[in-house]
């Protein structure tokens, strides 16, 4: 393509179209300005993350962040540059809140979800998973293979933004998905209640196909680059590898979690028809 810098002047007057910078993919479902964001929090908005001007020590931001935090709402300082490529109005007196799709379920709510249905509990647990397409993807998958919920960490990891919606197909709009602000506790209070811990991970004892994932379970995936963080894969009962043939070694953790819960899938199809794994 010619460089239009370089293409001789014809005559007649020419328009340049204005060029304008990507809003930042977090924009969607945003709440800007101070008396905006202060009462959505008194309100009860589920709030994904809230963003505040870096630096900035005025006594208005800080009585917001105080006031998110007691609500249990993450807080997060941001470049002020980060904050304008996010705002809609441009005029967001520094502080943006990212709103979620829908409220978050509690963890007890998921498992009575379970129990209503008469089934074993299938959670799937993910480990910072910070990209919102591979959470999109990943709810999609756990809805449509029947668990119960989806558990995420409140700190580095996507929330229920309008990007995880899309990803999902509308996913979200039916399958519930916890916030907990710690996960290896979590899972110390799941296998409490009877629930067997299986962490998918590269250098696995087991195989999937070799282990028996009809009773209850949560599956935990792990991050895009590092996987299970070792306080959560301490915690698993079972660490699992799916085989590999080919020469790359891993798949993208949505993948990754398809594959594993169609097993369950298979599994627990074949136990109710009284069949052999």
């Amino acid at each position: 393509m010619a460089d239009p810098r370089q293409i001789p002047h014809t005559g007649g007057k020419t328009t340049r179209p204005r060029r304008t910078a990507a809003p930042d993919a977090e924009a969607d479902n945003i709440i800007e300005g101070r008396n905006a964001v202060l009462e959505a929090i008194r309100a009860g908005t589920a709030i994904d993350k809230l963003y505040l001007a870096r630096g900035d020590t005025d006594a208005t931001l800080r009585f917001i962040a105080s006031t998110a935090r007691d609500s249990g709402i993450v807080v997060t300082e941001a470049d002020r540059r980060k904050l304008d490529a996010m705002s809609r109005t441009h005029a967001h007196q520094g502080v943006i809140a990212v709103t979620a799709l829908r409220e978050y379920a509690s963890v007890e709510q998921i498992l009575a979800a379970a129990a209503d249905r008469g089934e074993p509990p299938l959670l799937v647990v993910c480990d910072e998973i910070s990209d919102p397409h591979n959470l999109g993807a990943i709810i999609r998958t756990a809805e449509c293979a029947g668990a119960h919920g989806v558990i995420i960490p409140k700190r580095r990891s996507a929330g229920l933004t309008a990007i995880v919606g899309k990803t999902s197909a509308g996913a979200v709009s039916h399958l519930p998905v916890a916030r907990v602000p710690n996960l290896p506790a979590l899972l110390r209070e799941l296998k409490e209640q009877g629930i067997w811990i299986y962490g998918a991970a590269v250098d696995g004892a087991a195989s999937l196909y070799e282990t028996d994932l009809t009773g209850p379970a949560a599956i935990v995936i792990g991050s895009e680059g590092a996987g299970m963080g070792r306080l959560v894969a301490s915690c698993c009962d079972f660490l699992i590898r799916i085989p590999m043939r080919g020469k790359i070694n891993s798949l993208n953790a949505s993948a990754a979690a398809a594959v594993l819960l169609y097993e369950v899938v298979r599994q627990r199809t074949l136990s109710e028809n009284g069949r052999n794994l």
